[in-house]
C-alpha cells in the first residue's frame, strides 16, 4: 500500500491555497510553504487534494491555479458523485478511495492466480445467501419451466438495444439511446460519429443475438467464449486475427498500475480454469458475478475484454429465463473504478455493490415493460392524421429501413414544429416497428401491398 500523506502537510497546503483569493500556482504554493519539500512531492500531494475535492484546479499548464473547494462547488460535485446513485458498502467505499489516488500513489501489482484458485465453486461466494435470494426474487418472470431463452426472445428487440447502448456506453462511445435505436433498426449511422462506434454497436447487437438464438448450446466454455469475442470484436482490432483467439501479446491497463499475465500457455491454463469453475456454480447470479469480475482480471484477450464479461453475465439469466442484466443506468466512472479494484487490490465489495444496483434497476426496467398497458399518447392524438398519412406512403412506396427512416424525417422536417420534431420521427419509427399482419388495414393498405413492403423491410434494405 502506499504512504499515507501526513495530514499535517495537506493542511498546511490548504492553507496556503485559503490565503490566494485569486487563487494558486504550484510554483506560488511552493514559495509560501514553510517546508516546501520537492516540486515532484508538491504535485503528488496536490493531485491528493483534488482527487479528494478538498481543492479545485482550474486551468491547464502555466495557467492552472488551485483553489479551495467553495460550499456550492461541493454541492454541486456531490449531486453528480456516482456514488449518491449507486448506494456502497463499507468494503465498497474503501476500494473506491483506494483507486481515487494518483497512479502514483498506487502499488503496481501482477495477475495473482491465486485469486482465481482461490475459488472453490459452491463453497466460495462474492454474494451472500440474502443477496442471492433477493436477486432472484427480482429476476423471476414466472416462466422458469420454460424452454432455455424463451424469456430473452420474447424481450429482444428491447433488450438489443438497452444492452447494446449501454454496455458500449461503458466504453466510452458517445452515442445516445435514440441513436442506437435508428442504428439497429434502420441502419442510419449518427452524424458527427465515427464509423468505430457504429461498429461497436452493430457487434453488440451480433453478439446478443447469437446468446438469444443458441439458448440452449451456450455455456461457460470455449464455443461460447471465444465466439462471443469474435463477434463483440468483429473489426475493432488491429490484429484481424486476434478475433476470438486467446492473448499473445502483452497488454497494459490505461490509469491502472495492474500488469497483466504474460505468458500465452499460462493464460489458456488459467482461461480454461475459469471457465471450468464459472461453469461448477450453480447459482445464476453467482455465475454472472463471477464472469465479471474473473474474465477481465485475466485479460485473456487482446481487447474487448469487460464488453464479454458483461455479455457473458447475462447467460445464465438467458438460460434460466430470468430478467436480463442490461447495466441501464450504471454510472460508467464507478464501473471503472469497481474493475480497477479487481485489478489492483483482488477485492471484489465495489464491483458487487454496482451489479446489486445494476440488477435491481435492469429487473425494475423489465418488470415494468411487463406490466404495462399503455395509456392513450395526447402526442399520437395530436399528430393522428399526419401519422397515418407517413407510415401509409412508406407502406405504399414498399420503402426499406434506410429509404423509410428519410421519408419520416423528411415529413417532420416540412410538416412538424421543430420542437416536436425528434419526438413524431421517433412514434412514426415506432410505428414501424410495430406493424405486423394483424394491424396494417388501419393505413388503408391491401395485403399485397403490405406483403411487398414487408418483403423489403425484412430484407434490411
Amino acid at each position: 500500500m502506499a504512504r499515507p500523506i501526513p495530514e499535517a502537510d495537506l493542511n498546511a497546503i490548504e492553507a496556503v491555497v485559503a490565503s490566494q483569493p485569486d487563487g494558486a500556482s504550484a510554483a506560488q504554493i511552493q514559495g509560501l510553504l514553510a517546508r516546501p519539500g520537492a516540486h515532484r512531492t508538491l504535485q503528488y500531494r496536490l493531485r491528493a487534494l483534488v482527487n479528494t475535492e478538498r481543492l479545485k484546479l482550474e486551468g491547464e499548464g502555466r495557467a492552472a491555479r488551485y483553489f479551495i473547494l467553495r460550499q456550492d462547488d461541493a454541492i454541486q460535485r456531490a449531486e453528480t458523485d456516482p456514488a449518491r446513485i449507486v448506494p456502497l458498502s463499507p468494503g465498497g467505499q474503501a476500494v473506491r478511495a483506494y483507486v481515487r489516488q494518483p497512479v502514483e500513489g498506487r502499488r503496481p501489482v501482477g495477475y495473482d492466480r491465486g485469486f482465481l484458485d482461490g475459488y472453490r465453486p459452491n463453497e466460495s461466494f462474492y454474494l451472500s445467501p440474502a443477496e442471492r435470494e433477493q436477486l432472484r426474487a427480482m429476476g423471476k418472470v414466472q416462466i422458469e419451466t420454460a424452454p432455455a431463452g424463451t424469456y430473452a426472445k420474447q424481450i429482444l428487440n428491447r433488450l438489443l438495444i438497452d444492452l447494446a447502448w449501454n454496455s458500449s456506453r461503458l466504453e466510452g462511445n458517445t452515442y445516445s439511446l435514440l441513436d442506437t435505436r435508428r442504428l439497429l433498426d434502420f441502419g442510419q449511422e449518427a452524424e458527427g460519429r465515427g464509423q468505430r462506434e457504429a461498429q461497436m454497436i452493430l457487434n453488440h447487437k451480433d453478439a446478443i443475438e447469437f446468446l438469444v438464438a443458441s439458448a440452449d448450446d451456450i455455456g461457460f466454455n470455449r464455443y461460447t467464449i471465444l465466439n462471443l469475442h469474435a463477434l463483440l470484436a468483429n473489426n475493432l482490432l488491429h490484429d484481424p486475427s486476434a478475433v476470438g483467439r486467446l492473448r499473445h501479446i502483452v497488454v497494459g491497463i490505461e490509469r491502472s498500475v495492474f500488469h497483466p499475465l504474460e505468458i500465452p500457455t499460462l493464460i489458456g491454463e488459467c482461461f480454461d480454469q475459469l471457465l471450468a469453475t464459472a461453469a461448477a456454480i450453480e447459482d445464476p447470479f453467482e455465475q454472472a458475478l463471477f464472469v465479471m469480475v474473473q474474465l477481465p482480471y485475466l485479460q485473456p484477450f487482446d481487447d474487448v475484454n469487460k464488453r464479454v464479461s458483461r455479455l457473458a453475465a447475462n447467460i445464465p439469466m438467458i438460460k434460466a429465463n430470468l430478467a436480463p442484466l442490461s447495466f441501464t443506468d450504471v454510472p460508467s466512472d464507478l464501473y471503472s473504478q469497481a474493475i480497477l479494484g479487481v485489478y489492483e487490490l483482488n477485492r471484489v465489495e465495489l464491483l458487487k455493490d454496482v451489479f446489486l444496483w445494476a440488477y435491481a434497476r435492469s429487473a425494475a426496467r423489465y418488470a415494468a415493460v411487463r406490466q404495462s398497458l399503455g395509456e392513450p399518447d395526447p402526442f399520437r392524438l395530436l399528430y393522428r392524421d399526419l401519422l397515418r398519412e407517413t407510415v401509409g406512403e412508406v407502406l405504399r412506396a414498399a420503402r426499406g429501413r434506410k429509404a423509410a427512416s428519410a421519408h419520416v424525417r423528411e415529413k417532420a422536417r416540412a410538416l412538424v414544429p421543430a420542437a416536436d420534431q425528434e419526438k413524431f420521427i421517433d412514434v412514426a419509427e415506432t410505428e414501424l416497428l410495430s406493424l405486423h399482419e394483424g394491424n396494417f388495414a388501419r393505413y388503408q393498405i391491401r395485403p399485397m401491398e403490405f406483403a411487398t413492403w414487408q418483403a423489403e423491410w425484412n430484407a434490411g434494405r
